[in-house]
């Protein structure tokens, strides 16, 4: 049942009543399953998972939630950064960032942002707060760069300043360029992620094409990859391939598609990532040093056009397997793994951004394993493009109809 109880010209509150067993899900994200796997279409490979429970997880009971509307007007928004004082950065694919009110009122376009290539799936990425914000008033994005040749992704920082004439970005530096640089407009990754000890890894996408696919498993080319380096740019000396001959030193982990999902889980420097498959076989990972997570020589899809990818194979020694896999796929975005206090059946789940089914994904772990799952805002029917926690315990959404929605607590 759906009851619409505020409506004005800039907020709106859907309540989803859902029952009184999702206020009883389980401590520490370990709500019981209520039977069945919540995935039952067909899938589109014959394919069968490495061990129990690495796919088809069961559904978790739903949960109890409200969403607000903070702000519209967006032009395809790709991600949202929570402030400490309430507002939002958020990021538009078009090259434009702004700040956004907690009552939903945008700003101009924050001048000092580097020209991007917006073509096919490039443009102005993801942003993230430096974690001494407070301190420095760094804000750092990852864009698509036009490049002689081409395009590819690199990640810059700017001091945020705000003035009479409006916010602006200072003393803008790049601080990563990847390489090689290539010319079309798919996968480019790019999210970013600050662990606890202030290192910053960067995701990236093996750009689509047969052409640079094995690129992903070449470790003198950062696509492909998750990369590591420090706040400044430069490159930590414990990374795993320092050193090695022909290797570029910012790898931190390879044999990646294209991960547009990154979070660190709290309170520990364990990183998940969750990446995009072809037809089946989007993945997340818990994303460990020097690792090698099989694209393309193994992975649980087939290709768009039919057929296996490479070789066929889903195992191979050296490789990993994924902690969970999905098929049809969700399409991942954005990833946030809750600990807030306002959600205490969440506390330890991961969400990420589905774009397929335009859905929520939550997922339940146990043991480092998914053992249940559930698909939130479905009835939205918006593709949900970036995730976050804010401050407050909410988490907060941005869609590529251009909205930024609250998730908070169902009322009573």
């Amino acid at each position: 049942m759906r009851t619409l109880i505020a409506l004005t010209a800039s907020t709106a509150i859907l309540l989803v009543a859902c029952g009184d067993a999702a206020s009883r899900s389980g401590q520490s994200g370990t709500a019981a399953p209520t039977g069945g796997p919540l995935e039952t279409r067909q899938a589109n490979t014959a394919y069968k998972p490495a061990f129990a429970g690495q796919t088809r997880a069961p559904a978790l009971a739903p949960s109890a939630y409200e969403v607000e509307v903070v702000a519209s007007g967006l032009t395809r928004p790709w991600a949202v950064e929570p402030m400490a004082d309430g507002r939002f950065l958020v990021t538009e694919k078009g090259g434009a960032m702004r700040l956004v009110s907690a009552d939903g009122k945008l700003s101009a376009p924050i001048a000092g942002v580097p020209a991007v290539d917006p073509k096919g799936q490039g443009g102005l990425l993801d942003v993230a707060l430096s974690p001494t914000f407070a301190n420095d008033s760094l804000v750092y994005w990852t864009y698509s760069e036009p490049r002689e040749g081409g395009s590819g992704t690199s990640v810059a920082r700017g001091r945020l300043v705000e003035g009479p004439s409006g916010p602006r970005l200072e003393n803008v530096q790049v601080i990563l360029r990847t390489s090689p640089t290539y010319a079309n407009g798919m996968h480019f990754g790019s999210r970013l992620a600050f662990a606890p000890d202030g290192k910053l890894f960067v995701t990236m996408g093996e750009r689509s094409d047969l052409e640079t696919r094995p690129q992903a498993q070449d470790l003198g080319s950062h696509l492909g990859k998750v990369l590591r380096i420090n706040a400044d740019g430069t490159v930590p000396r414990d990374n795993p391939f320092v050193g090695r001959a022909g290797a570029l030193p910012e790898i931190w982990s390879l044999g990646h598609r294209n991960i547009q999902s990154a979070a660190f889980e709290p309170g520990t420097s364990r990183l998940w990532t969750s990446e995009h498959g072809p037809r089946g076989g989007d993945e997340l990972n818990l994303t460990e040093a020097g690792k090698n997570y099989g694209w393309p020589a193994i992975g649980y899809g087939v290709e768009y056009a039919g057929g296996p990818v490479g070789p066929g194979r889903t195992a191979q020694e050296g490789m990993e397997q994924p902690v969970y896999y999905w098929d049809p796929v969700i399409a991942p975005s954005g990833m946030a793994i809750y600990d807030g206090d306002k959600f205490p059946g969440w506390r330890g789940n991961i969400f990420i951004g589905g774009m397929k089914d335009k859905a929520l994904v939550r997922l339940a772990l146990q043991g480092g394993r998914v053992v249940g799952e559930e698909h939130l805002l479905k009835d939205r029917g918006q593709r949900i493009r970036d995730v976050r926690q804010g401050q407050d315990g909410l988490l907060y959404v941005v869609t590529d109809g251009g909205e930024l929605w609250r998730i908070r607590p169902r009322a009573g």
